[in-house]
Formats: structure tokens, C-alpha cells, sequence
């Protein structure tokens, strides 16, 4: 349960302040909440799980010079965050969806490409890496990534009335430099 805690919370605050959820949001604005939802959820189902393959295969790597790597990630998440690209992920939405299923398709093509490569996958791949537990982080992140989708679809921007994003862009990136730190200290420990 504390992986799954610790995944939820780091994943939930690294998708908040990314673009994403502004894409879901304009999703939901034009169709179908509910069916923007379930294309959104589905897209991040596949992703977490090509996430964690790929963090499953990284913790195969010899003990020290994968945490080392994996101290490298993390803080290169944190620059990621910080760094705060913005995307051009309108243009990839179709202006028409007429049917349910095309929304659904839609709402998950449009997640799937501008979350390849996201620091949010990134991270959940440099979690499962580093708990060797990737049932208990592709459960935290899957949960964390649907929630935040949720808020972004019924929510709308209120969140960010209350929170500005800039500061859960920078808590994340606090998070993400202590397990920096954490996992660099741990290598040169034993």
C-alpha cells in the first residue's frame, strides 16, 4: 500500500501541472464527458503498462549503476516539470467526432501521443525501476492518472482557480529531487 500511496501522490502532482489534463478538459468541452473519460482512461491504462514493462526490464540492470540511473531520471523528470513545455495538442483533435466510439477513439489517440515519452511515464517506468513492485505502481500511477483525468472532465479548471499549476509543478519537482537524493545516496551507501 505505501508504493501505491507514494505512486499515486507523485504521478497525481506530475499529471496536474501537465498539459494533458488541459487536453482532456477541451475534450470534454466539445463531446461527451463520460465517453472523453472512458477514451482518456483507456489510453492511460496502455500507457502505465508500457511504462512499467519498461521500468520492469530496467530493474534487471545491476543494483548500483541502476540507482545511479535512476537518481539521473528522476531529476531529470524534475527539469522536465520545470521546464514546462507547452504542446500544441488542440490541433491533434478532431473538429466532428459524430458517433460515441469515434470520441472514445478520439479522446485516446489524443491522450496516447501527448503522453509518450511524458515525464509521467517516464516517472512511473523510474518508480517500478526502483520499488521492484510494478502491480503496486501500475496501480498507484493507473489510479493517479484517472483521477486527474476525472478532475480535468468534471472538474474543469477550478483546481487551478485554488492551486496555481506553477506550485504543483514545483512541489513535484521538490518530490522528485528528495528521491534523487534518496536513490543517489542509496547507491554509494553499500
Amino acid at each position: 500500500m505505501t508504493v501505491i500511496g507514494i505512486t499515486f501522490g507523485i504521478i497525481f502532482l506530475a499529471e496536474v501541472a501537465d498539459t494533458s489534463g488541459l487536453v482532456t478538459l477541451v475534450l470534454a468541452s466539445r463531446y461527451s464527458a463520460s465517453l472523453v473519460l472512458v477514451g482518456v482512461c483507456a489510453a492511460f491504462l496502455v500507457q502505465v503498462g508500457i511504462a512499467i514493462a519498461a521500468g520492469s526490464v530496467v530493474s534487471l540492470l545491476p543494483e548500483r549503476p541502476l540507482e545511479i540511473a535512476l537518481a539521473v531520471v528522476f531529476l531529470v523528470g524534475a527539469v522536465l516539470l520545470l521546464r514546462g513545455e507547452d504542446d500544441d495538442d488542440d490541433a491533434a483533435i478532431a473538429k466532428d467526432p459524430l458517433t460515441p466510439w469515434r470520441v472514445v477513439v478520439t479522446s485516446f489517440g489524443v491522450t496516447m501521443l501527448s503522453e509518450l515519452g511524458d515525464p509521467t511515464q517516464i516517472i512511473t517506468a523510474t518508480l517500478a525501476a526502483r520499488y521492484d513492485d510494478p502491480l503496486a505502481v501500475g496501480i498507484g500511477a493507473v489510479l493517479a492518472l484517472w483521477a486527474v483525468s476525472a478532475l480535468a472532465v468534471f472538474g474543469g479548471n477550478r483546481l487551478q482557480r485554488v492551486v496555481p499549476v506553477r506550485w504543483v509543478t514545483r512541489a513535484t519537482a521538490a518530490i522528485l529531487v528528495v528521491l534523487a537524493v534518496v536513490t543517489a545516496v542509496e547507491a554509494f551507501r553499500d
